[in-house]
């Protein structure tokens, strides 16, 4: 019997020890899309994203305007043509919308892999000042509002974001 009692004295033990521990911690959460767009390297990697976009984009105008200009002299001198000249500028013609589609796709993959190296060391600076900042302030976990698998935020919980801006020196 006093074994049992024994037993039960620690099991309450720990859980009052576990109780104060678990009141004791505090819950935090950031929003990293807004940590992200505060930072003045977000705006340098967007301005350079918008310059490889209008690139590209100018590119693929020239391209759009070489077939129109070669399809409107197609259609308009086809009747004229012989059928083996007539066969060859089909041919140049399904050519370059090959080369405009393939084109669209590496462009598309360019730029994708460009914002990728771009916001990449944007992200992990984030990080370490959430980690920075979750150590600094004791708190037990800083939730990402931007984790959609997370639906409730306590009213409790502290908005960390001021305080990883001013890690990051931003306002």
């Amino acid at each position: 019997m006093n074994k049992r009692i024994f037993i039960t004295l620690i099991v309450f033990a720990s859980l009052i020890c576990g109780g104060i521990i678990n009141a004791q911690s505090s819950v935090a959460f950031v929003n990293t899309i807004d940590l992200i767009n505060s930072l003045p390297d977000k705006v340098s990697a967007s301005e350079r994203l918008s310059t490889l976009n209008e690139n590209y984009k100018q590119e693929l105008q020239i391209m759009q305007n070489e077939y129109n200009k070669k399809y409107s002299d197609f259609i308009t001198y086809q009747g004229s043509l012989a059928e083996s000249i007539k066969l060859r500028r089909m041919q140049e013609l399904t050519d370059l919308e090959n080369r405009i589609q393939n084109f669209t796709k590496l462009a598309q993959k360019d730029i994708e892999e460009h914002e990728q190296l771009l916001l990449e060391p944007i992200k992990v600076k984030i990080i370490n000042a959430i980690e920075a900042v979750g150590i600094e302030h004791n708190f037990t976990v800083i939730y990402d509002l931007d984790d959609k698998g997370i639906v409730f935020v306590s009213p409790n919980a502290v908005d960390a974001n001021p305080l990883v801006k001013s890690k990051l020196g931003v306002k």
